[in-house]
């Protein structure tokens, strides 16, 4: 089958905290597939990996420049086909999107689709494919309803959840729609009345390959790893609580909370409260090129992942796989599509959410037997490079483009 001229459209490209998006594109690249990407925001440019810095200027940015601009190309669509124009800005401008920060993200992105529908057009793309379900997929579906052009979106977690008022109208319009986990599936199934057929599981491809295993030396004091965004959802507020239950057990370890989110200067006064600020480690956000250095020096990974007030959840962190591919031990809470990858006591221990007790039961089992947490380790790495090798999931992606193009 040939391969398609796909655009993709996304708020920020390269961003440092997306490394999956970035490999995605990198490997659909490599197979000589024409992406052109759009980036509906400006350049970031702190906290990018030499390799991202490299392909920046690739990107075609609308950004700030583009308020300028923005009602010339709603002007020309006018021009064009008054009729189509209309119908467009009455079903999708006049959705009730939830909550401020989803609303002004969807409304920029649907102005952003008119100079998207122009650009593809000239670009000769024949398929739109937004990596995100929110402003992203909105950009791309206002494209698509005004160039012809079909469009698809990947659904992946704080994008779906909770969902916003234009994602079943988004499902209904698109030609497909890639879910990230099984969970989604069901999810997204139940969203649209249990009509699962435009939804298609592809599972993210791992963008870290470690050089070496983790030595994982398990001595005291053992060395414990959480890496992510300091948000709601990932639960590093219940795995402070656990490891100081873990202090008062008597266990000598050091935590290392690597991320930065406004959840931050929480978590360190938390830490401070609960007297255990001197067996935490703060490192801020690490790049990309530096986590292997992370896992490398790492008895045992938690990723307490819970289900936030706002709905909002994790799919499945790319970060547990890369702990996974360095044979560092992985401790995890059930929740969304984690116990996709983990599986208790055959591929990592898996632990209900918000509960600081199951977390230091789970911490204080895994280092207590070198041997069998290694053994859950390996088992946990050949089901990664099994369900989630990227040229495989990638490959899988670029079929769905050409048969839907």
């Amino acid at each position: 089958m040939k391969l398609p001229r796909i655009a993709y459209v996304l708020l920020w490209f390269p961003k440092p905290s997306e490394t999956f998006i970035f490999r995605e594109v990198m490997n659909l690249w490599n197979m000589g597939v024409p992406v052109k990407v759009f980036s509906l925001y400006g350049e970031l440019t702190r906290n990018l990996s030499p390799e991202m810095v490299s392909v920046s200027g690739r990107v075609e940015r609308l950004g700030i420049p583009y308020v300028m601009t923005a009602s010339g190309a709603l002007v020309d669509w006018w021009r064009r086909d008054k009729a189509l124009t209309r119908e467009v800005l009455r079903t999708l401008s006049l959705k009730r999107w939830s909550g401020l920060e989803k609303t002004l993200e969807n409304l920029w992105a649907f102005f952003c689709g008119f100079h998207l529908a122009r650009r593809c057009q000239e670009e000769r793309i024949e398929h739109i494919h937004a990596p995100w379900a929110s402003g992203p997929a909105t950009a791309a579906w206002t494209a698509s309803r005004l160039s012809g052009i079909p469009f698809s979106f990947t659904a992946r977690a704080w994008d779906i959840f909770p969902p916003d008022k234009g994602l079943k109208d988004k499902i209904r319009d698109a030609a497909f729609v890639r879910c990230e986990t099984g969970y989604n599936v069901r999810y997204l199934g139940d969203l649209m009345g249990g009509d699962t057929s435009k939804l298609h599981l592809t599972y993210n491809g791992v963008p870290l390959q470690p050089k070496a295993d983790a030595a994982v030396p398990m001595v005291p004091p053992y060395r414990l790893l959480a890496l992510g965004r300091f948000v709601g959802k990932k639960g590093y507020d219940y795995l402070l609580r656990g490891c100081r239950i873990v202090r008062d057990r008597g266990m000598a370890f050091r935590l290392v909370l690597a991320g930065d989110g406004p959840k931050a200067r929480g978590l360190k006064k938390l830490a401070g409260r609960l007297g255990i600020d001197d067996w935490v480690e703060f490192p801020g956000f690490v790049p990309y090129d530096r986590v292997s250095e992370l896992f490398s020096a790492t008895d045992v990974f938690v990723m307490p992942s819970v289900v936030d007030r706002s709905g909002d959840r994790d799919g499945i962190p790319t970060v547990i796989m890369e702990a996974l591919m360095h044979r560092v031990p992985v401790i995890a809470t059930d929740v969304s599509g984690i116990s996709e990858v983990i599986e208790n006591r055959r591929t990592g221990l898996l632990i209900p959410e918000k509960d600081p007790n199951a977390i230091a039961d789970a911490i204080m089992e895994m280092v207590s037997n070198r041997d069998r947490a290694l053994e859950l380790a390996e088992t946990g790495r050949t089901k990664v490079k099994a369900q989630f090798d990227p040229e495989r999931c990638h490959r899988k992606v670029l079929t769905l483009f050409q048969e839907h193009s």
